[in-house]
């Protein structure tokens, strides 16, 4: 689906097995703004389609304890290098391409007057109970963005609006490329940003996100249990509850409102709506465990998956109506849960082969869409 009008697809030159130029989106006329709302069905990355989702499920990302209760618990019982390797894997299923660094290079986009080395790029990370980021997923894409992209370390900063306070004592990241800034809660949630229906009122947000100083932002999220009204769960949506300032933590209309503002999306045409240049150019669930309540309390399933999209609304919907539900059994409410889609222009017939998902481990460029 291309629906992503106000981006142009900047032509790969020169592509080999040795990597292709990055994608560079030309400068938006306009200065950053925050209170134009989504367009449905408008294509976030101008590579890949909003209803492309992946994942991956390796028994091998994990050991020892079933369900070790502590972050430092889950961390010494993740197999690092495997996961790395299915982070690369679920970047060329969903970049569609066999070649590495080529994936990642359409997934992150830079803004054409800046060199990647000035970029700047942030990641939301879930800091609230036992269940963070697990330090294995936040280091290789820190790396990614390092290493392959280009960008400066100390231009990487990871984030917890709401949550971050204690976050170097409790999530201490560690082994992360030079310089990467532990922001805590970054000056939590301090600026006003209008939100468009169905919230429709204002809110505040964390200022870099707010005024438009990030140009690339990642959505690290969990797979954890919460309040029905939302749907019965908490992954890349309600993640932003901690780059937001919420009224209600299981309000469906203000989840829906803040995840169609500039802040998030990036930056749209003042007439159209339509996004100029993207900014969360990354949703990734860490479900190498999983558990049904929540958002406080341990895992209650080593689940030894991940999933990865550009478009949250779609990636959440299909976890927890492919995963949660389906392959866990755990219980949603629907009517909210539809909402992440019918409320940004879609219906499960837009979703490929009725809302499947790729599967990483097995994608090889050919087989294309697998049933989960």
């Amino acid at each position: 689906m291309t629906r992503g009008k106000g981006i142009t697809r900047r032509k790969f030159l020169g592509m080999s097995a040795a990597g292709v130029a990055a994608v560079t989106i030309a400068d938006a006329v306009l200065a950053p703004k925050t209170a134009y709302g989504y367009v449905n069905k408008d294509q976030i990355n101008p590579n890949i389609g909003n209803t492309r989702v992946v994942f991956i499920n390796d028994p091998a990302m994990t050991f020892g304890p079933e369900l070790p209760e502590t972050w430092a618990e889950q961390n010494d019982s993740v197999n690092e290098a495997a996961t790395a390797l299915n982070i690369d894997k679920m970047a060329r299923a969903l970049a569609q391409t066999a070649d590495t660094n080529a994936a990642w290079r359409q997934i992150f986009l830079k803004p054409a007057s800046k060199n990647w080395n000035a970029v700047i790029a942030a990641i939301k990370t879930n800091n609230i109970a036992e269940q963070h980021t697990r330090n294995a997923i936040m280091k290789k894409i820190c790396e990614v963005l390092v290493n392959v992209m280009g960008v400066t370390g100390s231009n990487i900063h990871i984030y917890d609006g709401c949550h971050g306070y204690n976050m170097t004592s409790t999530t201490p990241f560690f082994n992360l490329p030079a310089g990467v800034i532990m922001e805590k809660t970054w000056g939590g949630s301090n600026t006003p940003v209008s939100v468009p229906a169905p919230w429709s009122r204002s809110t505040n947000c964390v200022q870099s996100i707010a005024n438009g100083t990030v140009d690339i932002l990642i959505n690290i999220a969990m797979c954890k249990g919460h309040d029905s009204p939302f749907g019965g769960f908490t992954m890349c949506m309600k993640n932003h509850y901690g780059t937001f300032s919420p009224d209600n933590h299981s309000n469906i209309y203000e989840i829906i409102g803040i995840n169609k503002t500039e802040a998030i999306l990036g930056r749209m045409d003042a007439t159209t709506g339509r996004i100029i240049f993207p900014r969360q150019q990354l949703c990734l669930v860490d479900a190498l465990w999983a558990s049904q309540p929540g958002p406080g309390g341990p895992p209650t399933a080593r689940s030894n998956r991940m999933f990865m999209g550009t478009f949250a609304p779609v990636l959440d919907y299909l976890v927890a109506k492919r995963f949660r539900l389906g392959a866990m059994g755990w219980s949603i409410n629907t009517t909210p849960t539809n909402r992440l889609l019918s409320d940004f222009g879609y219906t499960e017939a837009d979703i490929v082969n009725g809302a499947q998902m790729i599967d990483a481990g097995t994608w090889s460029g050919i087989r294309g869409w697998q049933a989960y």
